[in-house]
């Protein structure tokens, strides 16, 4: 019986074509399994998580800050301006229709991606030959303002879309339409139809006429370019547009749509009140925030130490100078800080006008200190054992082929540590540092917050030859002040957010030890000559006070800086590009400065000492020092080289090399022709210690 297709058996085949359909089934799904974890790992591994409904209203919102002053009085707000929250059903219609007809007309129709849109959108941009038209619906923008950067990249694009239709499960179309109008920045700070609206038009979006409607529907788009502050025209230009494809789609009537499109509504915009004065302590204080909290914080609330009134002052004091002694004398800028005793920032003046130029000179700028340095290397003086009164010699000194020299060349022999403070002898503070050493010099540096001076510096540091800022300075000051404790300056007490919750607070600390209370009473004592007859005495205001001038190298810094038992405060006078000014020292320009802000600063305050400061004892009497010079110290404690010495004068006890301990003083070997040295007598102590001092390490004991 021949075959036929009845008869034939074709199980065999059957089974071998399930099979290879079975591999080619398998290899199919392998790939895409493949794919997916391929596409999953290039787009999707650091997909941001989504929080939950109420948490969507504060994802990604930019932070605003409010500062507080020291009382706890609103002093200003930085930041975006946020306003209430609005439901659709408080809105007229034509305001959410403008934003639908200018972003996604086919809103609630489509998904969280439209396909249709993005081969619409394809199609237009391929025959413009450039990007005309988006492919991304309004979840896709609102997924992209609340968890991505605006990047424009495939990478973006993809996670915009998975995290779109993540939005689209978790909400209705109205929840997402209502997010998008409060969360959407719309240029000048402003995130939120209320913001805006009350921003462009000082009105709630409630009442916001079709005209305005459509003006602020065509911000989104380039908010920083169209804000109606920045380009009216472009923005008007746009809403025209988007009133013309209302009317297209009926949704205004052509009557309404032509009498809006008739000419631009009128923008009310009222700017903020300007920072002024209070800008330099406030751009301080923003940095400052965002180091202690972070970027990421909700809005936060901020408590300064400022003290507005202060600020006020210090800085009219500053422009008052500069524009009439300073300009006559070729000084262009200034900056003053003042600080509390626990080192609370009261003002902080970074310049002549913020406006002009915002860089901070109370802190950011970093000078040549010159004699203002001074007082540190008498300290580390003291901490070897030397003693203010104590005899040096101004005379020539050349260390390596450098000659320091005093302001107009001349010497004066034999002088006591205290005297060369007061009149701010060169040749002493470069004697003084050679014994002390100046490795000990920066050690101490360090000790009192001046963390920038090299830990092996050069013999200049005698001289203040390393920068540092006027904040720094004035800190270190402090250390004088409080009688040895080192309490770094801080301008914020406290940062918490707008719920309340305390996110930093300051916790005030007694300070660090880290100077001799006895030697610190000793650097006051000497700084207070300063000011009473020295190179700062126009400073004298009547109150107790110390400092100490300073002037670099070819007048181009002068700075003045001292202390009183309420109040350190440092004052800088120069110019941004570093020009000489016409010969104005420390003790001129920056010492009137400072004396008219004390003077304002001390207004109400009762006349005190230093509290902590132990009675001074009287130098003694057998202790053989020449007399002081008479008259006042010259002001000029300028820095300059000396090319020639004409003498050499040497006096008791001798430099002493810096890295071996003093001697005794009945260990020292005298020459014939050297005067015999004085019996040893504590600065502040009981009289019958009369024994020779003991080395500690550090200091006489």
């Amino acid at each position: 019986m021949p075959y036929t297709v009845a008869t034939l058996d074709l199980t065999p085949r059957k089974g071998r074509r399930l099979r290879l359909a079975a591999c080619v089934v398998a290899a199919l799904a392998a790939l895409a399994l493949g794919g997916a974890m391929l596409f999953q790992q290039a787009f999707l591994t650091d997909l941001p998580p989504v929080p939950d409904r109420s948490g969507l209203w504060g994802a990604g919102r930019p932070p605003g800050v409010t500062f507080l002053d020291k009382d706890g009085r609103v002093i200003a707000h930085r930041g975006p301006r946020h306003g209430a929250p609005v439901t659709l059903k408080e809105l007229p219609p034509h305001v959410p229709r403008a934003f639908l007809a200018a972003e996604d007309r086919r809103f609630y129709s489509h998904g969280a991606v439209d396909l249709r849109g993005i081969a619409r959108a394809a199609k237009v941009n391929l025959e413009a030959g450039r990007t005309v038209q988006g492919g991304s619906t309004l979840t896709q923008q609102l997924a992209r303002t609340l968890f991505l950067a605006p990047d424009k990249t495939l990478r973006r694009k993809v996670q915009e879309a998975a995290l779109a239709m993540k939005l689209e499960r978790m909400m209705s179309k109205d929840e997402v339409l209502e997010l998008y109008l409060n969360r959407i920045y719309f240029g000048d700070r402003a995130y939120g139809l209320t913001a805006a609206a009350r921003t462009y038009f000082a009105k709630p979006p409630s009442e916001l006429t079709l005209a305005e409607a459509a003006m602020l529907a065509a911000l989104p788009k380039a908010p920083t370019r169209l804000a109606l502050t920045n380009d009216r025209d472009a923005a008007w230009a746009r809403a025209k547009v988007i009133l013309a494809e209302m009317e297209e789609l009926g949704w205004a009537h052509p009557q309404a749509v032509a009498a809006a499109a008739a000419a631009p509504p009128a923008v009310v915009h009222t700017p903020e009140p300007g920072e002024g004065d209070m800008a330099w302590v406030l751009d301080a204080a923003a940095l400052q925030a965002e180091t202690l909290v972070g970027t990421r914080s909700p809005d936060l609330v901020v408590r300064l130490t400022v003290d507005p009134k202060l600020q006020t002052e210090a800085a009219r004091i500053v422009r008052q100078a500069i524009a009439g002694e300073g300009r006559r004398r070729g000084a262009g800028q200034a900056a003053l800080v003042a600080l509390a005793p626990d080192g609370s920032i009261r003002a902080m003046v970074g310049g002549v006008d913020h406006a002009q130029s915002p860089f901070n000179r109370a802190w950011q700028a970093r000078r040549q200190p010159g004699s203002a340095f001074k007082p540190l290397v008498w300290a580390a003086a003291l901490e070897r054992g030397v003693h203010p009164y104590e005899l040096r010699a101004d005379a020539p000194v050349s260390i390596g082929g450098w000659s320091p020299q005093n302001f107009g060349g001349g010497y004066s022999g034999a002088v006591s540590v205290s005297e060369a403070l007061r009149r701010s002898i060169n040749t002493v503070s470069v004697r003084l540092a050679r014994e002390a050493g100046v490795e000990r010099v920066a050690e101490l540096s360090h000790r009192f917050g001046l963390a920038a001076i090299p830990e092996r510096p050069g013999p200049s540091i005698a001289l203040g030859a390393y920068e540092v800022s006027l904040l720094e300075l004035t800190s270190a000051y402090q250390v004088f002040q409080n009688g040895g404790l080192q309490r770094p300056p801080h301008l914020i007490a406290s940062i918490a957010n707008a719920r309340g919750d305390v996110l930093y607070a300051r916790t005030p600390t007694a300070g660090a030890p880290a100077y001799n209370e006895t030697q610190a009473a000793q650097m006051v004592r000497m700084m207070q000559g300063v000011i009473g007859s020295g190179t700062g005495r126009r400073a004298a205001f009547g109150r107790i006070a110390a400092g100490k001038t300073g002037t670099s190298q070819d007048h181009r810094d002068a700075w003045f800086v001292g202390f009183t038992p309420d109040w350190a405060v440092g004052v800088w006078v120069g110019n941004d590009d570093n020009r000489p000014m016409r010969r104005v020292v420390g003790g001129e320009l920056p010492a009137v400065v400072w004396r008219r802000f004390m003077i304002a600063a001390h207004a109400g305050l009762p006349a005190r000492g230093f509290d902590w400061m132990p009675q001074a004892a009287p130098p003694p009497r057998d202790w053989a020092y020449p007399e002081e010079a008479e008259g006042e110290a010259p002001l000029d404690d300028s820095i300059e080289v000396a090319e020639h010495a004409d003498r050499e004068v040497r006096i008791w006890p001798p430099e002493r090399v810096h890295d071996e301990p003093p001697p005794y003083y009945d260990e020292v070997e005298v020459e014939e022709d050297w005067p015999e040295p004085p019996p040893y007598r504590p600065a502040y102590g009981p009289p019958d210690m009369d024994r020779p001092p003991r080395w500690n390490g550090s200091s006489y004991w």
